[in-house]
Formats: C-alpha cells, structure tokens, sequence
C-alpha cells in the first residue's frame, strides 16, 4: 500500500482512539482490526478502514489524507508487532484478509 516513509507517524500531538460504542468491552483487539483493514457489518455493508479507505482514494486519484483518522486509530490500538506482521503479509501477498 504505502512506502516505509508515509506510514511514519506525523509530527504532532497523538491521542488515543475516541470511544467506539461498537466496541464496549475492555478487549479492543477487534477495534484494532477494524480500524487497520474493516470488515462487513449487517447485510454486506463495508465499514471504514484505513487499508481500504486508502485503496479507494487512490483509484480515485485524491489524496489519501482523509484516511489518516484510520490510520491513528489503528496505531493507537493495535500492537505494533501485529502491523508490522500484517504489513509484511500483505506485501507478500499472504494476508488473509480482503483489501
């Protein structure tokens, strides 16, 4: 998706991710999923994500700065070994997820 480069976090103040009514229970690890690649909710609707938020800007040819608030929520929430785990199978192609 991005280089090394784009997904360093940017200069400035960082919080952590607001409260997800979704996502009550004190075991985030489907929030952090959510919020790094989405998946479907109800009757095949898709929810935001960042990878996918990305993809779509892209196609479209904009800016991808909007998909940044995904980006900081999965930062925030998702231990950093599980990105960098996630990243690296999806650039080799064996991430088990749908992008």
């Amino acid at each position: 998706m991005l280089g090394v480069e784009a997904q360093k976090p940017p200069k400035g103040k960082w919080t952590t991710a607001p409260f997800d009514p979704r996502f009550p229970n004190q075991n985030q690890t489907r929030n952090c999923y959510q919020n790094f690649l989405g998946e479907t909710w109800g009757a095949g609707r898709k929810s935001p994500d960042y990878h996918r938020c990305v993809k779509a800007m892209n196609r479209r040819g904009k800016s991808a700065q909007p998909c940044e608030y995904y980006f900081r929520e999965y930062r925030s929430l998702c231990p950093i070994s599980w990105v960098q785990r996630w990243n690296q199978q999806i650039q080799d192609g064996t991430f088990a997820g749908k992008i």
